[in-house]
């Protein structure tokens, strides 16, 4: 090969090398610094194909996506009244300002940790300020978005946005469930044993109230059929006089004979009288009772 086509061939190489060392491209999910002698000389927010001055310049692409920071183990805070919980959470955020994030952390392992540190110290703080209760269900919602916004502020000077942090599981820890749960048995016997006692209170006055309406119709009733039965004598009475009075010897004849039935029941019965008691006057024979009068 002649010298002169070795050098064109040089040439030619060198040539490529330094359009692909000056040529970089940026995705459309990422952000691009440029630094010149290690100083940042641009920030490039637009995607496609960009030109940089070799041997001068480099390029560190910084990924723009929402990434997502998951705890590794369930952090331990503790909510009002001294009660702790495990909770195990999740961020998501994303980078917003590439040159300030450079400045401030440089790298996403530095921002995580960061990120994580304000996270775990908003979470303290805004348990402990509720009861279990409401960090469980209740107030959920709004400590999400309260922790979010405090967190957002938290990290705003590293050129990072917090697009969410929500909490995956709340739970107690064992030594703590166990008392929790006994507690609750506790509490749940101590109102049955109240429902109970106001239930046999209600019962007992239920059943005097009973008893007291029962003796007042009792009475009621005794005293209406007293009255009854005393009309009802009074009726008797009438009538047995007027029969009386229309044939007092028949009216006679009669009640001996109902007193006979009455006394003299069974044939065994044995009655040991004087023969001119009046008593027997209508067994003597007919008239005997008007020979007798």
């Amino acid at each position: 090969m002649k010298p002169s086509v070795s050098v064109a061939v040089l040439a030619c190489l060198l040539v490529v090398v330094m359009v692909g060392a000056s040529v970089y491209t940026v995705d459309q999910r990422q952000r691009a610094i440029v630094f010149q002698f290690g100083e940042v000389k641009d920030v490039v927010e637009d995607p496609g194909l960009h030109f940089k001055v070799p041997l001068i310049q480099n390029v560190r692409f910084f990924d723009t996506r929402i990434l997502t920071l998951d705890t590794r183990d369930a952090e331990r805070v503790t909510t009002e009244g001294n009660v702790p919980v495990l909770v195990d959470s999740y961020v998501k955020w994303r980078i917003r300002d590439a040159r300030q994030f450079y400045l401030s952390v440089d790298r996403e392992s530095i921002a995580q940790d960061r990120l994580n540190a304000i996270v775990r110290s908003e979470l303290s703080a805004e348990f402990g300020k509720r009861k279990l209760e409401a960090v469980i269900s209740t107030e959920r919602d709004e400590i999400m978005e309260r922790l979010r916004d405090r967190v957002n502020k938290g990290v705003a000077q590293l050129g990072i946005d917090v697009i969410d942090v929500r909490v995956k599981r709340i739970e107690l820890p064992q030594d703590v469930s166990e008392r929790t749960f006994a507690r609750m048995v506790s509490e749940r016997q101590r109102a049955a044993n109240e429902m109970r006692s106001g239930g046999a209170a209600e019962g007992e006055k239920i059943r005097a109230d009973a008893d007291r309406q029962r003796s007042v119709i009792v009475a009621e009733a005794y005293s209406e059929a007293q009255r009854i039965k005393g009309e009802g004598d009074a009726k008797a009475a009438a009538v047995y006089n007027k029969a009386f009075s229309v044939d007092p010897e028949f009216y006679a004849f009669y009640r001996s004979m109902d007193a006979y039935r009455s006394t003299l029941q069974k044939k065994s019965d044995v009655l040991v009288l004087d023969p001119n008691m009046d008593f027997l006057r209508y067994m003597r024979g007919p008239g005997a009772g008007r020979s007798i009068k």
